[in-house]
């Protein structure tokens, strides 16, 4: 039967499907997977410098990390439950975890392959070498068994399985160590098993002196894992120990609050920070060459299945061979350094509100610097003529210059508002830290809504200018983090637009103050109209296609999951609209099916950078909207958020990120393109130049024009 058309009646006729069926969505957890292993890829890319090829594989088992931590965890909450529905792919939750366990530990196979094959061999190449038991000289052996003695059997508590002394409590993500021993205790007693818990404060790398019998020229490195296995006799005096294998578990590690019964939300989050560490187990690792027993016992005990469990060839915690990256003084071995640039325009006046108010600002980190931002909070700060500051902070890091500067505002006398986002995942302790130091200085802090996870990255300044207030704005679509905003790509915008201005002023109210939702001017928010906003704004273009116009839609983020926006995406697709969609991580849409998204192309891009800016272009009749957005494409951002996506109206802005979006789509080097049946290939330059997005920013705002 060949399938239904629909009619529009203006000579467009389009096929009528079913776009909710589960064949034209991708699963998301199986989706993070694959973005993961584009991550791990650029560990394999010979072209990059090898020590930044370390930090990838250390980055690609740190979101693994994680990714068991919050996503496996709530699936299999929702497996104990009795929730086994999935999600617009149909995937059942049992499903979903068998497919994860083959797909993930495929990955943890590469990882350590990699390591083995590639990284030991050619760091070795480079004069680094890794040690161990078998490969230690006479010399080192001697040191590194001094070491033990003196820096590290002093902090270890060997545990003991016996009715008098269960299994230990183990923390989440640590090092420990299952040792098989033989013989009779102190009190005379059979010891066969006992625990090793490492504690973190121990370095997980050591550097090696140079001593007798080194290759020239080399530098010796030893993971503490290796030398705890070669001397943890010792801890056992008078008993024979018959084997020791490392493992590591991972819990649960999901903050939850309960939104209606809740009367004090930092309360709570401090009550549930101290449980985090022992949440319910969700995988176990171990050494390789653990035996069947031993590892049954440890499944038994956290409670875990045969799939829940990853056997690995080496550490068990690879990303904390990312710290070799900072032990090793050899800058050939890493990227150029690079200073981010500064626009002329901000160089050129110390004022930065002159600069403002002769037209706004627009910067791209992290090729642009992320110092005029701490500059404008500092200048507020000292400026007499500032009454106010409101801003949101997700993110800052410790010793955080723009926390220092509120704080200055603050004892200024200036009214200061912060509206801190305790639930920022795995940063609510510092959260809580940064919220207590603004308190005590004399700044008004608030939690946002409860229920709604305050995202927007916003600051509002409020300034006395010939007898009048004037709002001074900053938006961005990354983190006020100094850090985070030299790797990770973003752009922030400086305006003094008096419609933008009153639209952060009535979302500040929304935010500290019980008060209607209010209509929004030139911004769209999250969860009232971001939503429905793009839903219009697609609809536009799918109306001026079908009218034979030119209708194009590119779409920048880190995630795309919503169903419904996926499902207008297609509609748009079909009704003739070309839609480029540049997404860094998950990607539920399903590109290039015939007949239903033939006009969609998906890449990612996995560079040196961190892609994390959110920028929507629609062409709209040659007169092109562009906003840029703390927003992902998920349900979560659309509605259990408080997020903001702001235009970019100045043209020579518009004009600036259209090429920064069309350089991303020529990318032929770092890209990766999804194709239909699901899977990522990277992007060939057919004959063409090559092309290497990050590299072209980082060339082209050299110059620093604004």
């Amino acid at each position: 039967m060949s399938p239904r058309t629909r009619d529009f009646g203006d000579g467009s006729i389009m096929l009528d499907v079913n776009l909710k069926a589960p064949e034209h969505y991708i699963n998301r957890e199986l989706s993070f997977l694959d973005f993961n292993q584009r991550v791990l890829a650029q560990a394999h890319d010979e072209r990059l410098p090898l020590l930044e090829r370390i930090r990838f594989l250390g980055i690609s088992c740190s979101n693994l990390d994680e990714f068991f931590e919050i996503r496996v965890a709530s699936l299999k909450q929702r497996q104990e439950l009795g929730s086994l529905t999935g999600g617009p792919d149909g995937m059942t939750v049992p499903e979903q975890l068998t497919a994860i366990h083959e797909r993930a530990a495929a990955l943890v196979k590469d990882q350590y392959e990699l390591l083995h094959q590639l990284v030991f061999p050619d760091l070795a190449t480079q004069g680094i070498q890794f040690v161990n038991a078998k490969t230690l000289t006479p010399a080192q052996r001697k040191w590194v068994g001094d070491y033990f003695a003196k820096e590290v059997e002093p902090v270890l508590t060997p545990l003991g399985l016996d009715p008098a002394r269960p299994f230990p409590r183990i923390q989440n993500k640590s090092l420990n160590f299952i040792v098989r021993l033989s013989g009779k205790d102190a009190f005379g007693r059979d010891a066969e098993l006992a625990v090793v818990q490492v504690p973190r404060s121990l370095p997980r790398i050591i550097r090696l002196p140079a001593t007798t019998g080194d290759e020239p020229g080399k530098t010796y490195f030893v993971f503490l894992s290796a030398v705890i296995s070669t001397f943890v006799a010792q801890l056992f005096s008078g008993m024979k120990v018959e084997g020791a294998w490392q493992f590591r578990v991972t819990r649960n590690s999901d903050l939850f609050v309960d939104d209606e019964e809740v009367d004090n939300l930092l309360r709570a989050i401090e009550g549930e920070l101290a449980q985090r560490r022992y949440g319910a187990a969700v995988r176990l690792e171990t050494s390789l060459d653990c035996p069947e027993d031993i590892t049954s016992f440890l499944l038994r005990h956290f409670a875990l299945k045969r799939d829940d469990l990853y056997q690995v060839n080496g550490p068990v915690n690879l990303n904390r061979l990312m710290a070799i990256y900072d032990l090793v003084d050899r800058p050939d071995l890493k990227f150029p350094p690079f200073t981010p640039c500064i626009p002329k325009r901000l160089v050129a006046k110390e004022d930065i509100f002159a600069v403002m108010r002769e037209g706004e600002v627009l910067l791209h980190h992290p090729f642009e610097a992320f110092a005029p931002v701490i500059d404008f909070l500092r200048q507020a700060a000292a400026d007499p003529d500032v009454l106010a500051i409101k801003q949101t902070l997700y993110r800052t890091g410790p010793q955080s210059p723009v926390v220092d500067a509120l704080v200055d505002a603050a004892r200024a006398g200036k009214e200061v508002t912060v509206i801190i986002e305790l639930m920022a995942r795995f940063d609510e302790a510092a959260n809580i830290q940064l919220a207590t130091r603004l308190q005590e200085a004399g700044a008004h802090v608030m939690y946002g809504v409860v229920g709604y996870k305050t995202h927007a990255k916003l600051i509002m300044v409020v300034r006395r200018e010939r007898g009048k207030l004037r709002r001074y704005c900053h938006c961005g679509t990354g983190n006020y983090h100094p850090n985070t905003a030299r790797v990770y790509t973003d752009y922030g915008l400086f305006t003094c637009d008096e419609a933008v201005g009153e639209d952060l002023h009535e979302l500040f109210l929304q935010l500290t103050s019980p008060t209607r939702v209010a209509t929004m001017q030139k911004i769209l928010q999250s969860p009232f109209t971001l939503h429905e906003g793009l839903l219009e704004k697609t609809r536009r273009e799918m109306a001026f296609a079908r009218e034979g116009k030119p209708a194009r839609i590119i779409a920048k983020m880190n995630a795309l999951i919503e169903p419904q926006i996926i499902q207008t995406l297609y509609s748009a697709a079909m009704a003739g609209v070309k839609v480029d969609l540049i997404v860094r991580g998950i990607c539920a849409l399903r590109p290039g099916m015939p007949g239903i998204s033939e006009n969609i192309t998906v890449r990612s891009v996995i560079g040196r950078f961190l892609e994390h800016s959110r920028v929507y272009y629609f062409h709209n009749d040659g007169s092109p909207e562009i906003f840029c957005a703390s927003a992902d494409w998920m349900e979560r951002n659309f509605f259990r958020r408080i997020e903001v996506c702001f235009p970019i109206e100045r043209k020579q802005h518009r004009d600036r990120i259209v090429e920064d979006l069309q350089t991303y789509l020529a990318d032929n080097e770092q890209a990766w393109v999804l194709r239909p049946d699901g899977k990522y290939e990277r992007a060939s330059a057919n004959g063409a130049p090559p092309v290497t997005a990050q590299q072209v920013l980082l060339q082209r705002y050299s110059d620093c024009n604004d």
